[in-house]
């Protein structure tokens, strides 16, 4: 009886913390959307409190045309962006890996190592050369820049995961899809793929969140205010000069969270998983 009442308590302090923390975690995201339907900038900075006293959907109907432009240009433009640079990011990715972790050719460690050590140069390392580079190609004010290097396996972090899981693959069953007739593609796809599905989805997760929330890329690469993406979008509003809404751009974050959020709960199994075998493969 000791025991089980020790394992009962434990479990229950444990679900206590972890309740804290998610409540702790998650709170800053409650007071966004409280605040969003709040009145005005007194109202949000007055109190922690994320419950209005007098909530209103106005912020969404006023933030939706505050820069001039409908905002559901910046979101179409940020998924003109994203979308693509997540199928250029798996589709390179795969690739790239399933030529690491499969085939043997001359230089295949030195650029193995080479691509490894790309992941220690900083990105601000290499706007200016990327910059005048695609200056002299004329893709500046265009989505090229952000899209392109993606269907180059560009991402050397999620050819190394990818990389990583495939090496975990039975041999045996792609040799005996082989015997069967199928050639390296078909192998790849109806044997491998199917086998790191949770890594690839998880690639293209987190490639999903990291462009919607991308500022500095659009920054550098889009003049043309009509060609904004979310992000920039929001910046307009939030003018320092001249003074602006608060609940406005909370409300127009809140719009811009709602996609990546849909889009995280529709593939958590698959993210979890990935993440789990991750930490098993270790």
């Amino acid at each position: 009886m000791r025991r089980k009442t020790r394992s009962f308590l434990s479990t229950c302090f444990r679900y206590i913390v972890l309740i804290l923390v998610g409540i702790l975690m998650f709170y800053p995201m409650l007071w966004m959307f409280g605040a969003s339907l709040k009145e005005n900038n007194n109202e949000i900075f007055a109190t922690i409190n994320f419950i209005p006293k007098h909530p209103s959907l106005q912020a969404y109907v006023k933030g939706w045309t505050a820069s001039g432009f409908n905002f559901g240009v910046f979101m179409l433009n940020t998924y003109k962006v994203v979308i693509p640079k997540v199928i250029g990011t798996v589709i390179s990715s795969v690739l790239t890996a399933y030529g690491f972790s499969r085939f043997e050719f001359i230089g295949k460690k030195a650029m193995f190592a080479l691509m490894m050590s790309t992941l220690f140069l900083p990105q601000v390392v290499l706007n200016v050369p990327q910059f005048l580079l695609f200056t002299s190609w004329g893709w500046v004010d265009t989505y090229k820049p952000l899209i392109v290097p993606t269907f180059f396996a560009g991402e050397a972090y999620f050819v190394f995961m990818l990389t990583q899981f495939m090496r975990s693959v039975s041999r045996e069953m792609e040799e005996a899809a082989e015997i069967d007739g199928c050639n390296s593609l078909k192998r790849l796809l109806y044997v491998v793929v199917p086998v790191v599905k949770p890594a690839v989805v998880s690639c293209a997760l987190f490639q999903f969140m990291w462009s919607s929330n991308d500022f500095q890329g659009p920054l550098i690469y889009v003049n043309t205010t009509a060609k904004y993406t979310a992000s920039l979008g929001l910046r307009i509003i939030a003018d320092t000069e001249t003074g602006f809404e608060w609940n406005q751009v909370l409300a127009l974050s809140v719009i811009t969270i709602i996609p990546t959020l849909i889009v995280f709960f529709a593939a958590q199994d698959q993210f979890v998983e990935g993440i789990a075998a991750g930490g098993v493969k270790g």
